[in-house]
């Protein structure tokens, strides 16, 4: 396709044929004859002329001048030119100059806000795809992750709801945590810009909530009521963030933070394993709740890992993923009751009557008025951290749900659903339940389970394991294959049918069921998950880097191509260092009755790594040790992001697929060619196969906006042009 003048650039040809550019500076005035032409063939060369660079002189200047004055001036520029030395072509033109100044991403001062933007783009942006997600449910991979994720949710759920019944005096059971999921799965389902996102009871509100009974109970206060008042505060709380858009500052959020945020957690649910083990006493049920937790572990793991072997056929693999831990749990509630095992007193899950509060005494709405004045106002500094927990714990369970590796292809929209997490969190109050929010590692566990995937062959070489060109000698090589996912069914009906199930297990026969899960079960449950947690999480992948023999070391160990490339091996030292420092803090006010400021150590983490790692690290360092979270296309809804490839300047332009972003993703152009089909060629990172060029027109609004506006809005001008993209990529595909 033939392409379109450059509306940045002066137009050499005179008459009709194009556009003609001043080049003085009266506007009203315009050059002809062979100094035009001459003037703006020298621009040409050197890049073109800018039109919003122009500075408009005084009006009497602009009525005084005339064309043979402007015929001199032209002349004498073309002196100066003829005049100076032949420009090195390697170096950038005064174009390509202003462009990387441009490019640097600008954001408004925080003290300017625009009240409501955020919010409003996220609606703006996802309400076309809202029938879409309904009707793109019709898929045969929505059916194994509504199942998939009701066990994922309910199993950890029950775990949960055990240790709060135990240290909350009862007023936190199984019905109350169940109901919570199901309040948190309906209103995200159907109203949030990110439904794939699981919301439930986490390990973080569970230290939370039980902190605050032992802070508060010594006083007398109720309890309920005063929890009550925390979620109030916390909704008025969040509604101010949301209006302000305060999830702007997502941008800053990259693994580190994350990284040690789930290393925490999963050292809470080791924690809480061993907790309930050492209720259960020293005699025959404590060692048979040993034997039993230890077999749920075992087995778990052992269903993982034949899920990701090459053993059996796929459907099997993919069975034994994602039921076996289930059917483990129900396999052991059983097994305890065969042969003398059945005379065993076991301590099993204290459950309660069908859809009634654990404690019978009260109704579901809690009286927020049966409480002292004073300490209505004594919950704000509990709500303050509340409220700091589920903007970061929410919003990082949004972000990795749809990370990178995930090829999502509708909008996100953080603004909006911290609002509904207020929301939720105001009405969980009022009926006196735990407060929900996004679930790690359930979130992106929903993501994965809905990916469509497909075979990719691999190649691994017996002579040299560092080599990219496959073998082909048979005799050689290995060939293997690999699965790669090709697009995600985005859709509400798993998350909300999931949902609904668990509502169902709230009734009188299921909860009998419940009710015989020994506690020894749950102990292994609780294992399985921190240890799956820790397994994938990035502090662990870099210890065991560190602690790996190096002559036994895979060449192709992305850690080991990057330190033989001239990263510091100190580096790597400082920087997991630092991040075990901050699980160290975090976890270690936990263990006191501080620990419901927390928090603020998980939060204090962001200005951390944005701004003193970049002092004691350089920014090609941090490119490796570091990465964004999210994709850019999903962060185009905050304003894009800072970390790893991007600091370094090699471009975060969606995995490197169109060649025209800068160093934040962006483009500075309402009209840009990009490469489709392979990794593009331009001012972004990667090079590749030029399969196609076309070209996008993206953006709406002036010329005139600049980048910060756009950050304010939760856009960047790349925005338009990634959704047309991904639309060029399925017509091609």
């Amino acid at each position: 396709m033939a392409s379109k003048p450059n509306k940045l650039t002066a137009n050499s040809s005179s008459g009709d044929d194009g556009l003609t550019l001043p080049i003085t500076n009266h506007p009203h005035q315009h050059q002809s004859g062979a100094g035009a032409r001459v003037g703006a063939e020298s621009r040409l060369k050197t890049g073109g002329l800018r039109i919003r660079d122009w500075v408009r002189s005084s009006g009497s200047e602009s009525k005084g001048s005339s064309s043979e004055e402007a015929h001199h001036r032209a002349s004498r520029e073309q002196q100066q030119q003829q005049q100076q030395p032949c420009p090195d072509p390697t170096s950038p033109t005064s174009y390509e100059r202003d462009h990387q100044r441009r490019s640097r991403p600008k954001y408004d001062p925080w003290w300017k806000i625009h009240l409501f933007r955020g919010m409003v783009n996220d609606i703006r942006k996802r309400a076309p795809f809202y029938l879409s997600d309904w009707t793109d449910a019709w898929n045969y991979r929505v059916v194994p992750a509504t199942v998939y994720m009701f066990f994922a949710n309910i199993l950890p759920a029950l775990a949960f709801s055990l240790d709060m019944f135990n240290k909350t005096g009862m007023q936190y059971g199984v019905n109350e945590v169940l109901l919570s999921s199901v309040l948190g799965a309906v209103v995200f389902s159907v109203l949030a810009c990110q439904p794939l996102v699981i919301v439930g009871v986490t390990g973080p509100i569970t230290v939370f909530n039980y902190t605050v009974y032992d802070i508060m109970m010594p006083s007398g206060t109720n309890y309920l009521a005063f929890m009550c008042w925390i979620g109030i505060w916390s909704l008025i709380f969040h509604w101010i963030l949301a209006i302000a858009n305060s999830c702007n500052w997502l941008r800053y959020v990259t693994r580190f933070p994350c990284d040690i945020f789930g290393f925490y957690v999963a050292f809470i649910y080791l924690q809480k394993g061993i907790q309930i083990l050492e209720t259960l006493g020293d005699g025959e049920p404590f060692y048979l709740s040993v034997v039993v937790t230890l077999l749920v572990f075992a087995i778990s793991y052992i269903c993982g890992e034949l899920g990701q072997s090459s053993l059996f056929k796929h459907p099997v693999r993919v069975f034994l993923k994602d039921y076996g831990t289930p059917l483990t749990v129900v396999f052991f509630t059983g097994f305890v009751h065969m042969g003398k095992m059945r005379n065993i007193p076991l301590e099993t899950l204290p459950t309660g009557i069908a859809f009634m509060p654990t404690v019978s005494e009260r109704s579901w709405f809690v009286h927020f008025w049966d409480i002292p004045v004073g300490d209505i106002f004594v919950a704000i500094p509990f709500a303050l951290l509340l409220t700091i927990l589920f903007w970061f714990d929410h919003n990082v369970s949004s972000l990795i749900a749809q990370g990178t590796e995930f090829p999502l292809k509708k909008p996100a929209g953080f603004h909006w659903d911290f609002f509904l997490l207020g929301l939720t969190t105001g009405v969980a109050g009022l009926l006196g339940l735990p407060f929900p929010n996004g679930l790690i590692p359930q979130a992106p566990f929903h993501t994965e389970s809905l990916c469509v995937t497909e075979a990719v062959p691999t190649f691994s070489s017996s002579s040299s394991s560092s080599s990219d060109t496959p073998d082909p000698d048979p005799n050689t090589t290995d060939r293997g294959f690999t699965f790669r996912a090709i697009y995600v069914v985005e859709q509400r009906l798993s998350n909300l049918a999931q949902g609904l199930l668990t509502l169902v297990a709230m009734t009188g026969p299921l909860l009998t069921v419940l009710h015989l899960i020994p506690q020894g079960v749950l102990a292994g449950l609780f294992f399985i998950m921190g240890f799956q947690a820790l397994e994938a999480n990035g502090i662990t992948a870099k210890i065991l880097f560190l602690a790996r023999d190096a002559a036994l070391t895979p060449a192709g160990h992305p850690l080991r191509r990057c330190t033989a490339g001239g990263i510091r091996r100190r580096a790597l030292y400082t920087f997991v260092l630092i991040e075990l420092l901050g699980f160290g803090a975090t976890f270690a006010i936990t263990q006191t009755v501080a620990a419901v400021g927390f928090p603020v150590f998980i939060f204090l983490l962001i200005p951390l790594r944005a701004m003193v790692l970049p002092r004691w690290l350089s920014p090609d360092e941090l490119a490796v040790l570091d990465a964004p979270t999210a994709s850019p296309f999903t962060m185009e809804s905050v304003g894009g992001s800072i970390g790893g490839a991007v600091e370094a300047g090699t471009g975060a332009g969606g995995d490197g697929e169109d060649g025209t972003g800068d160093s934040t993703g962006r483009s500075t152009g309402k009209e840009v060619d990009v490469m489709v089909g392979g990794s593009g060629s331009g001012n972004g990172s990667g090079s590749g196969r030029d399969v196609g060029r076309r070209r996008v027109v993206g953006g709406e609004g002036d010329d005139e906006e600049d980048e910060a506006e756009l950050a304010e809005r939760g856009e960047s001008r790349m925005g338009p042009v990634r959704r047309r993209l991904s639309a060029i990529r399925r017509e091609d595909s």
